[in-house]
């Protein structure tokens, strides 16, 4: 792979959207609204084999996300919660409300809906950190689907009593999002909105800043 970089923001307005559906999820004209992210290789920062665009939205009921990912190759074996949904495909969100590394959430979906959430404990430096998978968000929703395009689409509605704060403009965390991928001849490939320059997601310091507008 011979391409440069990709330059990108390490901040991400959130937009509110006010136009959802009566079951309090994103319209298809909602998504349009949103801020669309691609992924990038996490080590490199270039762009990867297969894309991911990533938008996310929010109202006071819910943060909203959206993967839109290209995937000639499916692997995903897993069935049950918090299995290690990581070590197959997987799109990845992590959280950091405080903003300091050292405590956030950790939720990853699988390409057949499976989720692992954990809130992970830290030292900010990747070289330590525990999961605490007795840990669950509470009244996620999530689906996945093949689009038109055959693309691989998960929608991911986290309610708001999850989060310590209210969802109101102008809260700020820290933010990041990737996506493991692996290829019919067994190769992997890490993507993320800020890279962490490693094969390992968990750098807080990496992350980006993430605001509700």
């Amino acid at each position: 792979m011979n391409s440069l970089p990709v330059e990108r923001s390490t901040s991400y307005r959130c937009e509110r959207l006010r136009s959802v559906a009566q079951n309090g999820f994103p319209t298809a004209a909602d998504w349009e609204r949103c801020v669309p992210v691609e992924l990038v290789d996490t080590v490199t920062g270039r762009p990867p084999h297969q894309s991911t665009e990533v938008r996310f939205g929010w109202s006071p009921e819910y943060l909203h996300i959206r993967f839109v990912c290209q995937d000639d190759h499916v692997v995903s074996d897993f069935t049950e919660r918090n299995q290690p949904l990581y070590e197959q495909d997987v799109v990845e969100l992590f959280i950091d409300e405080q903003g300091d590394g050292r405590n956030y959430m950790e939720l990853e979906i699988s390409p057949h809906n499976v989720i692992f959430d954990a809130l992970i404990h830290n030292n900010d430096e990747g070289s330590a950190f525990q999961a605490d998978v007795t840990w669950q968000l509470e009244g996620l929703q999530t689906s996945v689907e093949v689009d038109h395009l055959g693309h691989r689409v998960y929608l991911i509605h986290i309610p708001a009593s999850n989060f310590k704060f209210p969802l109101t403009k102008g809260v700020c965390w820290r933010v990041n999002v990737y996506r493991i991928d692996e290829n019919v001849q067994g190769d992997r490939e890490y993507q993320a909105w800020q890279p962490t320059g490693a094969v390992n997601f968990h750098l807080p310091a990496r992350f980006g800043y993430f605001q509700l507008g």
